[in-house]
């Protein structure tokens, strides 16, 4: 009874979202909060259930490589809360965040059925079968697991393929850092202020006090709060232009943490700085719908724009394809894939766990991606797109749309915020605004835009040192097949040539690019990945005799597929007709960069699953012998004194 009526509070307040019910009045934002919580929580109970029982067949009786492989370092069984809280905050980066906020422009509808639909059947599908994909074949990568299961032109077009995206999901990522961060020190220290806290979490969980997990997290907290309050103090103190950085220091400083966090052991930085932001992630997000509740915004947003059939001044290009790909995390990510199959299946204790740190974060990163919509979707039309582009004014109203509190905006958080694309900023006035509406909390509205700024970036960070890392290891596995020694992720040396080769790639994208070029760029990269992961997800299936269920992974692979090599055309004539347009070489080199990569990422998934197919051929109507590189060992239970954190 509780779960049919769960389904019809959801299916009730979905039809008032979508207009069946009261069509002539504006949506409260209270009835999003209400469908995603009810639709999430049946997902998770029943599909995620399904996945697990039937389709994987999860068992704590199986070894994980975690303990099998042990070495303190990358392979280091961690608990199910800890390693909830890497994983969360590894794979929920700015994509959830920014791409809600930037694919707003289509209307508010749109991207939210989108980020409901996607993240049950697509994305947490996606992510779950990497993750136990991997976790069965020692932590394998993604592009290894592609070379074991499928042959060698598979795998090395996806390890290409896969290094590209890295570095463009690197770039598009830092971007929206950079740009929220340039001439704000209070931001840009109390953001700096979460690199030492998250060292001493560290060291303190790994020699001071090991296994006092909730007590580090109350420090780490209370610290977390201490640096955004502090953080105010530098912005009218000598000390202030030490912060107020320019957009290119900001790049460097950016490159610098990516270098660090990537070669430190996971257990100094990675692991508690990730777990502390995820307890404030969740948190806010939590407190945020909490707040939609008590003040129940109206959305002032239409439901759809004109702009869903082109000519927006934030996203080129028509609804279909590029809410896809502008949304892309909030609903799907590719990027997951190399985090479910890199440092997560490397620390996972038990088999059973996969379900929640799989599954279960997908739907968490889809309900960020709602927040985000309601963030968006609360301002008045005029002052988005004030924020978002770096049209005037006089611009901005022949759209249709003129600006309304644009300039009383920036005064209530003391920065001016106009002209700051990418989508950070405008999620951050939002956010602002729904925490200082609520009573005897309007008078601190500038403290609750850097807190929104510290929780956004938090997001990146926590995605741009583990991503780095992945690409490390990406890289590390190329360079072993000449020179066996990189094969070794310890060896310092190869370590950090790695890790510098992706991090100047990524770095040098930000110095070049801006929002309108580098995101949608990072969005159709970012889903062909999907795509490519659910095809090798298929393959997965296939060798573990699952055949009757491949319809979870290809019926979204192919839904992808439309989508996506649909978005590449569009995109290679937008940035084709730029480079020839340009005023300058430079400028029009950087175009024609652009152009490559996603030329080549798209070249690259066609090879793929011009090769998954005979594969597929092979096993399902020729019916040859199927080989699989899955762990073959003795199943037992694992020592739970093993289990660290």
């Amino acid at each position: 009874m509780f779960w049919i009526v769960l389904a019809l509070i959801g299916a009730f307040s979905l039809a008032i979202v979508t207009g069946v019910f009261f069509p002539d009045e504006k949506v409260n934002a209270l009835w999003l909060v209400v469908s995603a919580i009810c639709i999430y929580t049946l997902g998770y109970r029943f599909y995620g259930l399904f996945l697990a029982n039937q389709v994987v067949e999860l068992n704590d009786a199986r070894i994980t490589p975690a303990h099998r492989l042990y070495d303190g370092k990358n392979f280091y069984p961690t608990s199910k809360p800890v390693l909830f809280g890497h994983h969360f905050a590894a794979v929920v980066g700015a994509g959830p965040l920014l791409g809600p906020i930037l694919a707003a422009q289509f209307g508010y509808l749109p991207g939210f059925l989108w980020i409901l639909v996607g993240s049950v059947v697509a994305g947490g599908v996606h992510d779950f079968i990497t993750l136990v994909g991997s976790m069965r074949r020692n932590g394998r990568s993604f592009p290894q697991i592609a070379l074991d299961e499928i042959g060698p032109v598979t795998g090395i077009a996806a390890g290409i393929a896969v290094l590209l995206i890295i570095v463009i999901a690197m770039a598009g990522m830092g971007l929206a850092v950079v740009n929220a961060l340039f001439h704000n020190p209070w931001g840009t220290l109390a953001i700096f202020l979460t690199i030492p806290i998250g060292l001493f979490m560290g060291i303190y969980m790994k020699f001071l006090r090991p296994g006092r997990v909730k007590e580090i997290t109350v420090i780490g907290i209370a610290l977390l709060l201490i640096s955004v309050i502090g953080g105010r103090l530098v912005l009218n103190s000598p000390y202030a232009a030490y912060f107020s950085l320019e957009r290119q220091t900001l790049v460097y400083a950016l490159a610098l943490y990516g270098f660090a966090a990537a070669t430190l052991p996971v257990w100094i930085l990675l692991t508690p700085r990730d777990y502390l932001s995820t307890f404030m992630k969740i948190g806010v997000v939590v407190l945020l719908a909490i707040g939609v509740i008590i003040i129940s915004p109206v959305i002032q947003m239409p439901p759809v724009t004109r702009f869903i059939h082109g000519g927006g001044p934030i996203i080129p290009g028509t609804l279909f394809p590029f809410m896809f790909i502008t949304i892309a995390c909030g609903a799907i990510s590719g990027f997951h894939a190399l985090v479910a199959s890199g440092t997560t299946p490397k620390m996972i204790n038990l088999e059973t766990d996969a379900r929640l740190i799989g599954y279960g974060t997908t739907l968490m990163e889809g309900f960020v991606g709602v927040m985000a919509v309601i963030a968006a979707g609360i301002m008045i039309p005029g002052d988005y797109f004030a924020i978002n582009t770096k049209l005037g004014i006089d611009a901005i109203a022949q759209l249709g749309f003129p600006p309304g509190q644009i300039k009383h905006l920036s005064d209530l958080v003391q920065v001016d915020v106009s002209g700051r694309p990418g989508g950070a900023v405008s999620l951050a006035v939002g956010m602002a605004y729904i925490f200082s509406s609520i009573p005897g909390l309007k008078h601190l509205m500038a403290y609750w835009y850097q807190f929104a700024l510290l929780f956004e970036a938090l997001f990146i960070l926590t995605t741009i040192d583990a991503g780095t890392r992945v690409g490390r290891f990406l890289v590390q596995e190329m360079i072993g097949k000449v020179y066996a020694p990189f094969k070794n992720y310890s060896w310092a040396p190869g370590a950090w040539l790695a890790t510098f080769i992706v991090v100047v790639l990524w770095a040098y994208l930000i110095s070049t690019g801006s929002i309108s070029t580098i995101w949608p760029m990072f969005g159709a990269a970012n889903q062909l990945l999907g795509m490519l992961a659910l095809c090798v997800g298929t393959t997965v299936l296939i060798v573990m005799k699952k055949e009757k269920y491949l319809w979870v992974t290809a019926l979204p692979m192919l839904f992808m597929a439309v989508s996506n090599f649909t978005a590449v055309f569009y995109l290679s004539q937008i940035f084709l007709h730029k480079a020839e347009s340009s005023s300058s070489p430079s400028e029009a080199i950087s175009y024609y960069l652009n152009l490559s990569f996603i030329l080549l990422i798209a070249g690259l998934a066609v090879i793929i699953l011009i090769d998954s197919g005979r594969k597929w051929f092979n096993c399902l109507i020729l019916k040859k012998p199927v080989s699989s590189t899955e762990y073959g060992g003795d199943y037992f239970k694992p020592d739970s004194s093993k289990t660290c954190c």
